[in-house]
């Protein structure tokens, strides 16, 4: 035979398995069309199996969410691929786990997850949606434990009577898988990376086709993708969790005792996890009774941004402790964000309120405005001076001197409060200041303010809401002011005020104690401070007394040697008083002291 002959030859018989192929092919896409009753052939429309897994690309792991993306794989697979569908995940995986890698003799723990059919078979009765799938004795014989146990796929082409119980949780879904007349079932393992995240289910009824090995197959790849979505969806989630539990570690975990002002805060955070990890706010008590207010935002998301609030929020919390002025706290925190090496910007508001006067003192480092509501109800935008955000080495930042009532009312927020895709920052001011309005004594204190509040369905950033109300101070907190004497008569005027006052609050007892502190205040107030200016006390959890003066040196205790003749004083007042301190003043410096009251 010459070479022509062969070719011609091998030619046609390359052609003959080309049109085998092409029958071969075109026959397992009209098998795979004619899948049976419900829709479930043709939904697959012209596609091929292997269309019909790329489409699954797209169709499943819409989101970063594991109810959703477990939803979304039952809801593909039926019609398409089966009459009804079910999936369970391990108990392991929901909590942030990472499953299962290796063959256990024992069951993992699953939870259902999701299950969709067909509208002829949306009465069985599979495991509740939300519910742990128990691990009873009649459970260990379920064709979904032997699946999840051996990482295998299961199938029951032909189901006979005793099938029924090997695939239904209960008695009674066994009796209405029967009754709908469910004749096949298969069930795959949900595998990704090599950790076993759970399994999925799937039935065929009334004139459907019975599952073959080619569906277990084409049900495998399905599977395979759903999986790795299923545990993108669990990394997002656990990298969330970590965000989250770091953001509120290092926020306050409750708000303390603030004389004339009843403060209330909420906090949530952001969906995404990438939106979260600036936010923060804190309430500090002040000497004599003062409260400073606290709430910033670090220009920036997930764990940098987290670890750099809590170094601001912790700066903050000791420059205010000092009882310095809000200005000069701004001032130092924008010197502590430079000093970070992170290079990031944040937002700040400080206020401190001083229930003397009823009156707030504000500063601002490019924060969004506060809003106050009037003791009428009027709410209104606070036109505080605005400076440079922390970072930015902009200073100085200048004062407001504000008042607050009781009745009225100083709302503190984040941007996540008035941003989302949708509004402007003006409509979602507008409607902050409507809704802050609207808001009673009452639905403050029911707790969840940001529900109240617009924006709450489309928020994607992360949000702090605090109100601080003011209020009459309660019986068991009592404050007292009272203008010295510049003679020398400055230390026995204080001493018979403080004497006078301990005996209407029913403390004597401390008055010998009180009284020498006071004259040690206001001893070195005449001596190193041009004289005293105010003696105040407070009775509240504690007994405080403080003198105000124009010296702008703080006091330190000195150690005096046996032959001094002074310098002991303020040894004197710390080992009398609890705590003692001192700070600056735009006008000088103030020194108190806190005693603890007898039960």
């Amino acid at each position: 035979m010459d070479g022509g002959s062969r070719a011609r030859r091998l030619t046609t018989r390359l052609a003959a398995q080309g049109a085998a192929s092409r029958r071969g092919v075109v026959a397992r896409r009209i098998r795979f069309r004619d899948g049976g009753e419900g829709g479930n052939g043709d939904a697959f429309g012209t596609r091929s199996p292997l269309g019909w897994l790329n489409a699954a690309g797209t169709r499943i792991g819409t989101t970063l969410d594991l109810e959703r993306t477990a939803q979304e794989l039952a809801e593909f697979a039926v019609p398409r691929l089966a009459d009804g569908a079910a999936v369970d995940l391990l108990e392991s995986v929901l909590r942030g786990g990472e499953g299962e890698r290796g063959r256990g003799a024992d069951t993992p723990v699953t939870r259902a997850m999701a299950v969709h059919a067909i509208d002829r078979l949306t009465e069985l009765e599979p495991s509740p949606v939300g519910e742990l799938v128990q691990q009873t004795q009649r459970n260990e014989t379920l064709l979904t434990v032997q699946c999840l146990r051996g990482r295998k796929p299961v199938l029951v082409s032909r189901m006979r009577d005793e099938d029924y119980a090997r695939v239904a949780p209960t008695p009674s879904a066994a009796a209405k898988m029967r009754q709908k007349g469910v004749h096949s079932y298969m069930a795959v393992p949900l595998v990704a990376r090599g950790v076993l995240l759970g399994s999925a289910d799937f039935v065929r009824a009334g004139s459907s086709p019975p599952f073959t090995p080619t569906d277990v197959a084409l049900a495998e790849q399905l599977a395979s993708k759903a999986a790795v979505s299923i545990d993108n969806a669990r990394l997002y989630g656990r990298e969330r969790e970590h965000v989250v539990s770091l953001q509120r570690s290092l926020l306050p975990r409750a708000t303390p005792n603030t004389p004339g002002l009843h403060v209330r805060v909420d906090y949530a955070p952001a969906f995404d996890a990438h939106g979260v990890g600036g936010d923060w706010y804190d309430v500090v008590s002040l000497p004599s009774g003062r409260t400073a207010l606290v709430v910033g935002d670090v220009m920036g998301h997930g764990l940098p941004a987290a670890a750099t609030m809590g170094r601001l929020r912790t700066v903050a919390r000791t420059l205010m402790t000092l009882d310095i002025a809000p200005e000069r706290v701004l001032a130092r925190l924008d010197l502590a964000t430079r000093d970070l090496e992170d290079d990031q910007v944040a937002t700040c508001l400080c206020a401190v309120y001083d229930p003397a006067d009823a009156g707030y003192t504000l500063a601002s480092a490019g924060h969004p405005p506060p809003l106050l509501v009037d003791v009428d109800g009027t709410p209104a935008y606070v036109d505080v001076p605005v400076g440079a955000p922390l970072g930015t080495g902009v200073i100085p930042y200048d004062p407001l001197r504000l008042e607050g009532p009781a009745g009225s009312r100083l709302v503190l927020y984040t941007d996540g409060l008035v941003k989302n895709r949708v509004d402007d920052v003006d409509v979602q001011l507008r409607r902050l200041r409507e809704t802050t309005a609207g808001l009673s004594g009452r639905r403050l204190d029911e707790g969840g303010l940001l529900a109240a509040v617009p924006g709450g369905a489309g928020r994607f950033d992360e949000a702090v809401l605090l109100i601080a109300s003011g209020c009459k101070p309660s019986a068991d907190v009592q404050l007292r002011v009272w203008d010295l004497p510049a003679g020398g008569t400055a230390a026995s005027t204080a001493r018979r005020l403080v004497r006078e006052q301990l005996g209407l609050w029913g403390l004597a007892e401390l008055a010998d104690v009180t009284e020498l502190v006071v004259s040690e205040l206001v001893g070195n107030a005449l001596r190193y401070g041009q004289g005293p200016g105010e003696l105040r006390m407070l009775r509240n959890e504690r007994l405080m007394v403080e003198v105000s003066d124009t010296g702008p040196d703080l006091p330190q205790i000195q150690h005096a040697d046996v032959s001094d003749e002074g310098g002991r004083g303020l040894q004197l007042v710390n080992m009398l008083c609890r705590r003692w301190g001192s700070c600056r003043t735009p006008r000088g410096k103030v020194v108190w002291a806190e005693q603890n009251i007898p039960e």
